[in-house]
């Protein structure tokens, strides 16, 4: 099954790693890899303790794409795709039968990675696996390919009154 997590609420990666966690429960291995962040939030940093838990983080520290020139732009584009392939080696060579594909939204949005791979990825997905996808603003046909699709709404947020991010809370 294919969950999405998407909308501009909070809460997107929680949900996702909550299930992840739910799943863990039951003794199988889990992979949550994360796209466009440094894998040092506190849900990543407590989950990483965990035996049958592995986290995967891109190696290469990105800047936002909307601070990239071109050739930056370029050069993340690789580093993106390289890292997608990495994650879908791992997913087929261990039949990891619960994947977590963090900002994976974003990261297609951003055009650091195709679509089109994407989607021919989940549609190889073993019968009786599960994958989330989190981020904003997927695709038509990545909705329609979802069977779980669940909108994370924003009514108020401190951001709103500049109040920044804080530990423990958003990270």
């Amino acid at each position: 099954m294919i969950h999405i997590y998407t909308g501009d609420g909070k809460g997107k990666t929680s949900a996702a790693i909550g299930l992840a966690l739910r799943f863990c429960h039951t003794g199988k291995k889990v992979l949550i890899a994360q796209f466009l962040k440094d894998g040092t939030s506190g849900e990543i940093c407590m989950l990483k303790q965990m035996d049958n838990i592995e986290v995967m983080v891109c190696e290469e520290k990105l800047k936002f794409t909307f601070q990239m020139n071109e050739e930056e732009l370029e050069q993340a584009k690789r580093i993106t795709e390289a890292y997608f392939c990495k994650i879908k080696e791992k997913v087929e060579k261990e039949r990891i039968p619960f994947v977590v594909l963090d900002e994976i939204m974003a990261a297609i949005s951003a055009g650091l990675l195709k679509e089109p791979e994407v989607l021919d990825f989940l549609k190889k997905i073993p019968e009786g696996s599960e994958v989330v996808l989190t981020g904003r603003n997927p695709s038509r046909e990545m909705l329609n390919i979802a069977d779980y699709v669940t909108e994370m709404r924003k009514i108020r947020h401190p951001y709103d009154k500049g109040v920044f991010a804080r530990e423990g809370i958003e990270y």
